[in-house]
């Protein structure tokens, strides 16, 4: 193999955390490879990208001093995920129940469109809520905020009942957050009907989907979010996803990750996100990282 090729494969398997603190990976489709399954359990925890529930602690969730939970802090992906980027996981046979404008939809994206991940797009809702980066919430008095591992955020604030009339179509959605106990709820219209994949497979979303996050932190070591999606242009019938995510370590925390900055491996990507596995991943056959990342003058040759 020579060194491009092997830099090639490398930048589509690179650990997000590596991506992060390198930067010579600055601009490589590394999150995407990490949220598309393309790494095992047991990779992604030796990269940081995955907390322990075994550790995971279970005293009472903090809450903020108007006695909601507080959201706050640096949260992970779990093991208890799988397969990790595909929004229908929990459906049989990771099957979406597509319209026939869905399927057509679909076929489009597999076989003329690039990853819009791939080419530092912002990958939306409820693309994000899939994903297998890290990510942090500050939460204030008026707002909940979710800050990405692509150095973007959403900011959705408290007790907003209606959604704008004419919104502009955004990749998070005109959002508007309300409280239901200690539940907090984000509804979410208006969305971009292009560039926008709702998840790692390729499987897409329209200008009339309807988002609904219901976001809870059962205790200090856990966040969970259950995502309502109904999107009648492209699927028959509303169908949910729900995951939950770790606590972070105090130490750890978001890095600067500038997607756009020496982006060299736009040219070598095909569109669709690889073929499909058995578990409902998908990606991309590379060869294994090397041991040690390449040094910064390899990237370029």
């Amino acid at each position: 193999m020579t060194m491009k090729m092997l830099l090639l494969c490398a930048a589509l398997s690179v650990p997000a955390v590596w991506a992060a603190d390198n930067p010579a990976n600055s601009g490589t489709p590394a999150g995407r490879a990490a949220a598309n399954g393309k790494q095992e359990p047991s990779e992604l925890q030796a990269a940081g990208l995955l907390g322990d529930d075994a550790t995971a602690s279970a005293s009472p969730a903090p809450r903020t001093s108007d006695g909601h939970p507080d959201f706050t802090g640096f949260w992970k992906g779990s093991r208890a995920t799988k397969p990790v980027g595909n929004i229908g996981k929990d459906l049989p046979g990771f099957k979406l129940p597509l319209t026939a404008a869905g399927q057509a939809a679909l076929h489009a994206n597999l076989t003329r469109v690039v990853d819009p991940e791939s080419r530092c797009i912002i990958g939306g809702i409820p693309r994000h809520d899939a994903s297998a980066l890290p990510f942090a919430v500050v939460q204030g008095r008026d707002h909940v905020a979710f800050l990405y591992m692509y150095t973007y955020f959403r900011s959705i604030p408290f007790d907003v009942r209606k959604h704008e009339a004419d919104p502009d179509p955004s990749f998070f959605g005109n959002e508007i957050g309300r409280w239901e106990g200690d539940t907090f709820v984000i509804d979410a219209v208006g969305f971009k009907n292009s560039n926008m994949w709702i998840d790692e497979n390729g499987n897409p979303q329209s200008d009339a989907m309807h988002a609904t996050e219901r976001w809870t932190r059962p205790d200090a070591g856990h966040i969970h979010v259950d995502v309502t999606i109904d999107d009648p242009k492209y699927y028959t019938h509303p169908f949910h996803y729900a995951r939950s995510w770790i606590a972070g370590k105090p130490d750890e925390h978001l890095r600067e990750y500038v997607c756009s900055e020496n982006n060299t491996d736009l040219a070598h990507l095909g569109p669709g996100p690889g073929g499909i596995r058995a578990d409902g991943t998908r990606g991309y056959d590379v060869a294994p990282l090397p041991a040690v990342p390449p040094s910064p003058e390899a990237y370029g040759k």
